[in-house]
């Protein structure tokens, strides 16, 4: 391992961009304008090229991938993923479901399918990869997710322990932690995101958000006008203004691989005075930290 930050950092990774327009475009301000550093992209649904475009000129935003099972359409044939389909050709939105039914080469072939998407559209692969509904915290997903991380050398969003020790036996790195969720009420609020970089411990976090911009695309998910209190919070100047005072960086995930397999012709993103060490530590639970 190339080492882990001294001092307290935080990626901040909105979920779920091209789930609607809405929601791209949120994710798209929430950059501009808040503390949002990073996203991971659901590549199967439709939509994909224009969303893009909302990101086109922001250069330092870091773009994963969000693997999903549970939402939409396969990028793969529907005959070579069936097992993963319910009504429609569409996949069946139960986490439990998908886990417990779902044939694990047809989640390995789609997921091979939305890399390869993801890599046609970008045209690079992504900074790093989590899942929608966090499926990798339980198998096989889990099991898959991880060999998908460690074949691709792309870091894997560290929910469970064993997710955190494959990527620490495959010298990827990952945060020391997670934080963050969802809820029936908006979950990052103004004073939650204070609570939260008050506390804040040292090394890298993660934070997991879900921000957008409202529209009726969005009522397919039950987490919709949330999204805008979310965007709201991510964007108002007192959560950057704390930031400052408690001299926390904004990273991304492609930041955290400069430090472990830093390129000697690329200027470094990352401070070398914010590395030292040899261990990224993680940690198993998701959760905001406060009280």
């Amino acid at each position: 391992m190339g080492g882990r930050f001294a001092s307290r950092a935080l990626i901040v990774n909105a979920d779920d961009f091209n789930l609607t327009a809405g929601v791209s475009r949120g994710i798209a301000e929430a950059h501009r304008a808040g503390i949002v550093t990073s996203t991971t992209v659901m590549v199967n649904l439709p939509g994909l090229r224009d969303s893009l475009r909302y990101i086109q000129d922001l250069p330092r935003l870091g773009l994963g991938l969000h693997l999903n099972l549970t939402f939409g359409p396969p990028v793969s044939p529907p005959d070579k993923v069936h097992s993963l389909l319910g009504p429609g050709e569409l996949f069946v939105r139960d986490p439990d479901w998908q886990l417990q039914a779902g044939d694990p080469q047809e989640i390995a072939r789609e997921w091979t399918a939305q890399v390869e998407a993801f890599v046609a559209a970008v045209g690079r692969p992504p900074t790093h990869l989590d899942t929608h509904h966090n499926l990798h915290a339980r198998a096989p997903a889990s099991e898959i997710a991880i060999g998908f991380a460690r074949r691709f050398g792309i870091p894997l969003r560290p929910v469970t322990s064993a997710v955190r020790a494959a990527m620490a036996a495959g010298g990827l790195p990952v945060p020391d932690r997670v934080i963050g969720d969802i809820a029936e009420e908006p979950y990052w609020t103004v004073a939650r995101l204070l609570r939260s970089l008050d506390k804040l411990a040292p090394g890298v976090t993660e934070l997991c958000c879900h921000p957008g911009r409202f529209d009726r695309a969005l009522l397919v998910s039950s987490y919709n006008r949330q999204r805008e209190a979310e965007l709201e919070a991510l964007i108002d100047p007192a959560v950057n203004q704390r930031l400052r005072e408690r001299g926390i960086a904004l990273l991304t995930y492609a930041d955290l691989n400069a430090c472990v397999h830093p390129d000697p012709f690329d200027t470094p993103t990352v401070r070398p005075e914010l590395v030292e060490g040899d261990g990224w530590r993680t940690q198993d639970r998701l959760g905001d930290g406060s009280a």
